[in-house]
């Protein structure tokens, strides 16, 4: 009554439970990793959001003759609104007086 089959194709177990614990301690090694990039990406970022601030801040200067006092001078005619001097990581670029600086939450 009980036949074996012979030839029979696929992975036992074992097998398939090697290959999940190998793929488990991949991602723990490449989750810490991706948790860290993205601090240096956000922190990147806000220092390019501060040049191109600087950049606008010069291009008002060379327009106006004069520094602009605040963030507010920009608007609409360098930077299309206050959103555009938030960084991702919740920080924000301050103007004064033409100083562009970046400020923590």
């Amino acid at each position: 009554m009980l036949r074996r089959i012979r030839n029979q194709a696929g992975f036992t177990l074992i097998e398939m439970m090697i290959v999940l614990l190998v793929i488990s301690v991949l991602i723990l090694l490449a989750i810490p990793n991706v948790t860290k990039r993205a601090a240096e990406i956000d922190e990147t970022g806000c220092e390019a959001l501060e040049q191109m601030v600087e950049g606008q801040v010069q291009a008002y200067k060379l327009k106006n003759k004069e520094n602009p006092a605040t963030a507010a001078a920009l608007i609409p005619d360098y930077l299309e609104s206050e959103n555009d001097l938030k960084c991702s990581d919740g920080r924000s670029i301050v103007v004064n007086n033409g100083a562009v600086s970046i400020t923590n939450p």
